[in-house]
């Protein structure tokens, strides 16, 4: 049976999807339990898909999936949760700023919870992106109440039974911690390392971020808000 699926969505990643798998292997091996990576290309148009066709050839855990056309990371990280075989799903980035390093301790704290968030303590990202990141995480926290300070940190690991009953809609995997939370399950944050993009370039800014986030939050808390919440008392024969 398999332990730890890794999820990886990817879009125009070509320059750095070879060398995180490289770097991958050997702390998932090092962890001595059966794995899997699936590796989500979310319609690149460069060679991600080249590259990946390659590597299926000669990378004994790899899966891969491809999408018809570009759909979004909420799509991709849906059908690589829905794929996955393992006990546990671990997600990270295709850019090379998560740090599979960290993978270990979170695996190990996940042994008593259900969903662990990385935190970046110390962003190696331009100022923009850093500010438009903390003001969304300020006023996401506070309107989700879900304990998280950075939900926007991909690299996280789920309890994949849990994982499962959870419905994604687009742009809900911003907002797992709290989805994850709504439900009763148990969730934590550990701080993480963090890293300079250097290749490739980010797909996010201001205007696609920004506006969609506030609808997707305002989702998220109706449905905090008006979830079911009752308690049987006794059932009379």
């Amino acid at each position: 049976m398999v332990k730890y699926s890794v999820v990886i969505p990817l879009k125009n990643e070509a320059e750095n999807i070879l060398e995180l798998i490289n770097e991958l292997e050997p702390v998932m091996d090092g962890l001595k339990q059966p794995w899997e990576l699936i590796c989500v290309d979310d319609g690149s148009t460069d060679g991600t898909q080249s590259i990946l066709s390659g590597l299926i050839q000669r990378k004994r855990n790899l899966r891969v999936l491809l999408f018809t056309r570009n759909f979004g990371q909420s799509s991709a990280f849906d059908a690589g949760f829905k794929a996955a075989r393992g006990e546990f799903v671990i997600t990270l980035d295709g850019d090379r700023q998560n740090d599979p390093a960290d993978i270990p301790k979170l695996a190990a704290a996940a042994a008593d919870c259900d969903m662990v968030c990385g935190q970046r303590v110390k962003r190696r990202d331009p100022w923009s992106k850093r500010f438009i990141s903390k003001a969304a995480n300020y006023v996401r926290s506070r309107v989700c109440q879900d304990g998280v300070q950075d939900t926007g940190c991909s690299l996280k690991i789920y309890r994949t039974q849990c994982l499962r009953q959870i419905k994604m809609y687009q742009g809900m995997h911003r907002f797992l911690p709290a989805l994850f939370t709504i439900e009763g399950f148990r969730v934590k944050e550990m701080p993480v390392n963090h890293r300079e993009r250097l290749k490739g370039s980010t797909k996010y800014n201001f205007f696609n971020r920004s506006f969609n986030i506030l609808a997707d939050m305002w989702a998220v808390w109706w449905m905090r808000n008006r979830r079911l919440n009752y308690q049987i008392q006794s059932e009379l024969p």
